[in-house]
This record gives structure tokens, sequence and C-alpha cells, in this order.
């Protein structure tokens, strides 16, 4: 008897479960979404800086060294490698290079013109103003090819910023 009662219950909290999109998750929308307000003089030249870096062209440095496969070197040369970005399997070349998630993280819940007007809004839905510390999490001494990280100067090669 008390089988049955539960049986009704356990399935509407499953169907519940389920229903709920991704789970607080946000997912990867690719530079080219991105690339669609974050172009041009009035937006601070963004996207145009961004193509020009090394982070744009970070695949091409796995492919001269045949590590284009290598797990360990995917993770920080490809945009979410293993936490639901770039999948080498998928057959496709989507988030192949350090695009512009990999820093300020997955941009679903933050990618509207609403949401990003609002600097806290933004923020608060995922959007994520990299510091010296999380670009450690790649430019480390556990890289093979680690030269001396200096932040700063790091920072002014790549610094992008949207004009007031």
């Amino acid at each position: 008897m008390l089988k049955k009662a539960v049986f009704p219950v356990l399935v509407l909290l499953l169907l519940f479960l389920f229903s709920i999109p991704s789970m607080g998750q946000p997912g990867y929308i690719g530079v080219k979404t991105c690339k669609m307000c974050h172009k041009g003089e009035k937006k601070g030249n963004v996207f145009e800086i961004w193509s020009e870096s090394k982070h744009a062209n970070s695949s091409q440095a796995l492919v001269e060294k045949g590590e284009q496969n290598n797990p360990d070197c995917l993770i920080c040369h490809t945009t979410g490698f293993g936490k639901g970005g770039f999948n080498p399997e998928a057959g496709e070349l989507k988030l192949e290079t350090v695009e512009c998630e990999a820093c300020h993280g997955p941009g679903s819940d933050y990618k509207k013109m609403t949401v990003m007007k609002d600097s806290e809004a933004a923020k608060t839905a995922g959007l994520r103003m990299p510091d010296e510390e999380f670009c450690k999490t790649c430019h480390n001494p556990n890289s093979p090819n680690f030269e001396e990280f200096d932040f700063a100067k790091a920072w002014a090669e790549i610094k992008h910023e949207i004009p007031e």
C-alpha cells in the first residue's frame, strides 16, 4: 500500500527536477555571440584586441607541438574543456581557443543586453572579471612551457575595456 502511494510522488519529483533548465549551470555561447556586442571602436575594440592576441590562436600552439588531444593542455588552451565547453569528440571546433568565456565564465546567463548594462547584475549572472590569481590558474609553473608570468605586462597586451 505504501509503495503505491510513494511511487507517484517520486515520479512527480523526478519530473520536476528534470524540468529545471540546466540546474543553475550556465552554458557556453561562444565568441561569435560575444562579438555581436563587443566589436568596433565604440565598444573599445574588445573583439579586435582578443582576435589579435595569443589567446585567439591558443589551439594552434598545441597543433604545432602535436598536443592537440592532450587533456592536460586542452584545459588551458581551449574554452571550458571538461566543463561543458570544448569537446574534441563532438567533431566541431567550437570553443577551440581561449575565447571570452575562458576568462569571463560561461555567458548564457549574462549575455542579454539588459543584464550586461548592469555590471552587478552581470556579475550575479556569472560574469567573471579575472584578476592575476585567476590568470595564474593557467599561467603557472605547471605548464611545460612556462616562462615567468608578469601579470602587469600580460594585461597591458590584452587589456580590453568598454568605454564609458
